[in-house]
């Protein structure tokens, strides 16, 4: 009986124990049962998420206890990820409002921003211009704020519901005056604009995998994630176009997920640059403005 978990230790083991045997998918920001269950126990019990040890054996009042099972129970019941359960996903040190109306957040180019792009940017600290295309909840669009001070920061959607998501992102650091969030689809909304950098973490999931996604995949906006047969339908048309939109030296910069064979046979004459991320270097590409086909 649930009366007999008392402790946070107790109600860990016990969420560990719902998430395995509810064979649970992880890929929202953790990989597993245990970091699942501390992010979401921590969370609902307002404690810090990176301190567990000090509070593992305190004793959980009612309400308490109450609160952490509907929790539990909701993440294997309604096989939700837990970002929409808390309304919050994190990108490194940075936090994010996001609910069902835009895809969880989760990017290898957050990483590279934080990095400023070096060595490949000739001069970080002269970008004024910059874009991000399929914003979703507008997190890159506000890293790519953060870390180029100087620059004007254009974020492209076209889910008006995403943008909405974008909107509270953007108040919520207060770059409403640096960031500007545009409703088009991909280059269609900033048609005579240039940039300096123009990076972009769009749809990429070919119909394949579509087809084979787990439950908490399907929880997420289709149109955040289908792409067509090969996954590539918007790179397509990013490559066509992105020529027209980038200055002199400026830089594309994408992230397509497991698609870097199809890219590469679809496109062989273009000089991808496969950027290194904690993952490897094999999701996300660099061209320059004249390497573009």
């Amino acid at each position: 009986m649930t009366s007999e978990l008392i402790t946070l230790r107790d109600l860990l083991r016990y969420a560990v124990s719902r998430f395995n045997e509810g064979g649970l998918f992880f890929g929202h920001g953790n990989d597993n049962a245990w970091d699942e269950a501390v992010y979401l126990l921590l969370h609902t019990l307002h404690l810090p998420l990176d301190r567990l040890e000090p509070f593992l054996d305190a004793r959980l009042t009612a309400s308490e206890r109450d609160a952490v099972l509907a929790v539990i129970d909701r993440r294997v019941r309604e096989r939700v990820p837990a970002a929409y359960i808390t309304n919050e996903a994190w990108l490194g040190e940075h936090r994010f409002y996001v609910d069902e109306r835009t895809i969880v957040p989760r990017s290898f180019i957050a990483e590279l921003i934080e990095e400023r792009f070096e060595p490949f940017l000739d001069d970080p600290d002269g970008v004024t211009t910059a874009l991000d295309l399929c914003t979703g909840s507008g997190c890159l669009a506000i890293l790519l704020a953060l870390a180029f001070p100087d620059a004007q920061v254009d974020a492209v959607d076209l889910s008006p519901d995403a943008l909405a998501v974008a909107r509270r992102n953007v108040a919520d650091y207060q770059l409403e005056d640096r960031v500007r969030l545009v409703h088009g689809d991909l280059f269609a909304g900033v048609a005579r604009q240039r940039y300096d950098l123009i990076i972009s973490n769009p749809p990429y999931v070919n119909a394949e995998s579509m087809a084979t996604l787990p439950e908490e995949y399907r929880r997420e906006p289709e149109m955040a994630l289908a792409s067509g047969e090969d996954g590539l339908d918007l790179v397509r048309v990013m490559l066509k176009e992105a020529h027209a939109h980038l200055n002199p030296g400026g830089l594309l910069i994408v992230e397509i997920g497991h698609n870097r064979d199809a890219l590469e046979a679809a496109f062989p004459q273009t000089p991808f640059t496969w950027l290194e991320t904690s993952a490897g270097n094999e999701y996300v590409f660099l061209l320059r403005a004249d390497e573009l086909p």
